[in-house]
Formats: C-alpha cells, structure tokens, sequence
C-alpha cells in the first residue's frame, strides 16, 4: 500500500464551506453524511477529528447536535478547535486515543451516541511536518509517535532493539512486505555499526535491502510499507480500532450508526469482521444444532461492500484513493 498523503479531517470538498487556510478536502464526506445521517439535537463522535473537516460538515448538516471530537494530536486538535470555534459549547474537545472514547462519553455524561465515526487515515500536519518521523519523503527524527504525550515507544527505539524476528513480524505483518526478512537483517547489521536514529538513513536501508531488480521496476518507494508497519507498531493502530470495535456498540442509541473510513487491509479486514459478527448474533459452532450462547444481532450492515472514492474525488484529491468506508446501525430492542 502507498504511503498514505490522505489529509484526515481537512477542508470539505467544493461546494461546502470552510475557513480560510484549509488546503485539502476530507475524504468521502458526502458519503459520510448520507450513512452517518446526523439528526437535530443528536449526538456524535468524530474520533479521529484531525483538522476538522468531517466535524464541520456533521455540525453543518445537523441542527443543534453535540459532537465529541478526539484526537491524539495536539496540534491537530487545535486548529480543530478554531475551526469549529463558531459551534461553540455543542463541540466538546479531548486529546487522547480513540479507544478511550468511553471514558470521555462518561466524563461528558453522555450514556449513547447517535453516530460515530473513524477516518484512519494519517494528517498531513504529521506526514508533511518533518520533525514527526512519519515520511521518508522528508529527513527528520525516527519518531513517528501521533500522540507526543501519550508514552508510546519512538520507531526508533523499535527500530534499535527489536531482534531479528520481531522487526520481521512487524514488517511483514503490518506492512504486507514480502521482503520483510531481508529489510529486518538489513537493518539489524546497520545498527550494529551505528544507530539509526533518523528518517533518511532508514529508508536508505530499506531500498538498499531490496533486490536491484526490484528497485528498478518498483511503482512506489522501497521504503514505504516499512514505514507503515512500523507506524502502525509505534501507535498500537489495529489494538486501538479492535478496542473500538469491541465496545461501540455497545454505547449507540437504538438507531444509532458507526461509519469507518480505513485505508489499510488489515483495518478494513477488521470492521468487516466485527460489523459482521455484531451483524449475525450466534457463534455458535456450526456443529451444534441449535443456539446455545444466546447472542442477538445488535447491528445492521449498511454496506455490504466497502464504499469507494468516486473517480472525481479521487482525480481531485489523490490522497484519497485507497479509502474504503464500511457502515452500520444498531438494532432497536437489543441489550
């Protein structure tokens, strides 16, 4: 998978306003607003609020609602809290990690939600920002750390003390890198000569590992699903989204609906699975002939296939290519 230059929860598309400043679009906001179906006086989370993009259009969209907005990144999280500025009181702010989402409902007094959405995507105000580690377009700091203050261990770290087969599980796992084993022992015989603490001097590394033949007629840089990997290691990115999946719907209103934007395999592999299960009920073994757990189905499949960017959007905002939005409701009646 390319490197992801998807800008989350930035300016609407044409067409919808936004502040002055806001270069890039959110991605697949129509499509977020007809399956989330924000209502007058609802309430909602936005639990990757980013810039705001996503969290202006629901406000827009839905007369006196109340929106949650969560997100690990402190800059980020500013410049959403001057945009959205002109909803006042109606949008509540928190720093922190989506899983949490919970706890901040709790603290807002909040028993259910209305809607909830997640755009997976990493910002541009990390990606492009040299200082975060994220890129290996731009040389910086091996960080790579979405929430400076929320004790996750720097890639770097990961990247000076993992032994051999942990680098590769990383990297073959989470990055879907077949050469995973090859980058792993390259970059394990790099750090026996000096430590690699930087951007530039990994990702030399990793497009050295690669065969010659490869570098030559590959698409995209060498680099890229070893930064991913490690990206999605630092930030514990898929123990987040099953910890949301786990407890979600749980806290929807009878009605309410989730909508997830992923833009990586393994995440969209993981709400198809949860919407389904939640979707089915039982899980019983097959072998047995009849129910004996109990379960219910608590949710209705809104997509049955992931949602896509349309060719427009995704010939105006490239970043948006690889997005797959999959949705769900939660059944009335059901504990």
């Amino acid at each position: 998978m390319a490197e992801q230059r998807h800008q989350r929860g930035t300016a609407p598309p044409e067409g919808q306003t936004g502040q002055k400043g806001y270069a890039h679009a959110s991605v697949m906001v129509s499509e977020v607003l007809e399956y989330l179906a924000p209502k007058q006086g609802g309430r909602y989370m936005d639990g990757t609020l980013g810039l705001g993009g996503h969290a202006e259009a629901v406000l827009q969209a839905a007369g006196g609602c109340s929106l949650l907005g969560i997100d690990r990144d402190a800059m980020a999280l500013e410049t959403a809290r001057q945009r959205l500025a002109p909803w006042g009181e109606r949008v509540t702010f928190r720093q922190g990690s989506y899983s949490r989402f919970e706890e901040f409902m709790d603290e807002l007094g909040w028993d259910a939600l209305d809607g909830a959405l997640l755009d997976l995507g990493v910002s541009s105000i990390q990606l492009d920002d040299a200082e975060r580690g994220f890129s290996f377009l731009h040389d910086g700091p091996l960080d790579m750390r979405m929430g400076l203050s929320e004790g996750d261990a720097p890639a770097y770290r990961l990247v000076n003390k993992l032994s051999h087969g942990e680098l590769k599980a990383i990297i073959h796992q989470l990055g879907e890198e077949p050469m995973g084993g090859r980058i792993a022992r390259a970059i394990i015989e790099a750090r026996a000569k000096e430590p690699i603490e930087n951007t530039a001097r990994l990702a030399d590394i990793v497009e050295q590992a690669y065969p010659a033949k490869w570098r030559a007629t590959a698409r995209r840089h060498p680099a890229t699903r070893t930064f991913q990997a490690l990206r999605m290691a630092v930030n514990r990115e898929l123990e987040e989204l099953a910890c949301f999946l786990e407890h979600i719907v749980g806290r929807l209103a009878p009605g309410g609906r989730v909508v997830v934007i992923s833009f990586h395999s393994l995440e969209d592999r993981a709400v198809k699975h949860a919407f389904r299960d939640e979707a089915k009920g039982c899980n019983c073994p097959r072998s047995v002939p009849r129910c004996r757990c109990g379960r219910v189905p608590r949710l209705k499949i809104l997509t049955k296939k992931p949602l896509t960017p349309s060719d427009e959007e995704v010939a105006a905002n490239s970043r948006a290519r690889s997005a797959k939005l999959r949705a769900a409701e939660r059944l009335a009646g059901t504990a």
